[in-house]
């Protein structure tokens, strides 16, 4: 009887530590990540430009994809489906990126598509804007370099030695004439509180040599334009919806109805020049826009080396896998788009 009970026992204790392994496979993150196909979201709810023409009646939206830590599970599921993608970690995410780090960085790569949606945009349209410059803003710390024990992704650094900072640029200019081993102090601020701090110059082994203070960085600045524009794109991250938010501030700036009647999906970075750039995920964002009942996708037609294939080909070739109707457009640049729109507009 009681050899009966302790191989009961060790059955009940095998099947939990079977029960427990099977949980924690869902939540134990392997290192890589899965990506499929998202939504496309109508931009009028987001876009608004003051006394600008939100009535018209086309439909301009952006694409998203959905990306997330891959599981053992979630790993299994992407490999068997169409259209769901695997990704090694260091294709998502620098070497040593902090969590924080990397939303940061997110955050300002949509802010910074935001900015250029707005002045290319206001540029097509002949309408004014100014900058206002707020300081240097840093966007992740290099391990093991002097600004680790100082400073954090999302500080924003206005002086340096007593003297106010006006481009990152310049910054850089400055820590590369001090020699290793020499001090600064930095000036920064951090949830709207002013600090300040002497920190050690180092020479940096990925700059040749060259010192630094271990950190990445950008240009903090905040625009200010007339008429105003506000995007409420809190829940969307990265560069990529670039393209769609500057042809609809456009659209909102002008008289006439840009995508009258048309209902226009897409994706692509937008440069300050506006040159349109290639993104990641571009046939799951066909997918998504597809499913949402769009007739036109402009796809980023980008410089690639031979042998490469372009966002456009990309996308071109899922459209055609998926059998859609949706007509693919190349674009190189926003007023390839805005002339597209125009001559299907008037061909209707």
């Amino acid at each position: 009887m009681e050899g009966r009970i302790n191989v009961k026992n060790k059955q009940t204790v095998l099947t939990y530590g079977l029960l427990v392994l099977i949980i924690a496979a869902a939540f134990i993150p392997l290192p890589y990540y899965v990506t499929k196909p998202g939504g496309a979201h109508e931009l009028d709810p987001i876009v608004h430009v003051e006394e600008g023409d939100e009535n018209d009646t086309g439909t301009l939206m952006l694409t998203t994809i959905r990306m997330g830590p891959a599981t053992i599970y979630s790993y299994a599921w992407a490999y068997l489906r169409e259209y769901e993608e695997i990704l090694p970690k260091e294709q998502v995410r620098y070497p040593h990126e902090s969590d924080d780090e990397y939303n940061v960085r997110q955050f300002h790569l949509m802010d910074t598509s935001q900015q250029n949606a707005i002045t290319v945009a206001f540029d097509e349209a002949g309408k004014s804007y100014d900058w206002t410059y707020n300081g240097i803003y840093v966007l992740g710390i290099f391990p093991g370099m002097p600004a680790e024990d100082v400073l954090e992704a999302g500080d924003r650094i206005t002086a340096i030695d007593g003297r106010k900072i006006k481009a990152s640029a310049e910054l850089t200019d400055y820590i590369q004439s001090k020699k290793a081993g020499e001090k600064v102090t930095i000036a920064y601020s951090r949830n709207k509180k002013q600090f300040e701090e002497s920190i050690q110059v180092q020479s940096f082994a990925e700059l040749d040599g060259k010192t630094g203070l271990g950190i990445s960085l950008a240009d903090d600045r905040t625009l200010k334009s007339d008429p105003k524009v506000t995007l409420e794109a809190e829940e969307i991250g990265g560069p990529s919806a670039g393209l769609m938010f500057t042809l609809e501030i456009y659209d909102q700036l002008m008289e006439e109805d840009v995508a009258a009647g048309l209902k226009v999906a897409g994706t692509g970075t937008m440069a300050a020049d506006g040159t349109v750039g290639r993104i990641g995920g571009i046939a799951q964002k066909v997918v998504a826009a597809d499913r949402a009942g769009a007739d036109y996708f402009f796809a980023p037609d980008d410089q690639v080396q031979k042998g490469a294939v372009s966002n456009y080909e990309e996308a071109k070739q899922a459209a055609d896998d998926i059998g859609t109707d949706m007509v693919i457009i190349p674009v190189k640049t926003f007023s390839d788009a805005v002339a597209y729109l125009q001559n299907a507009a008037a061909s209707k």
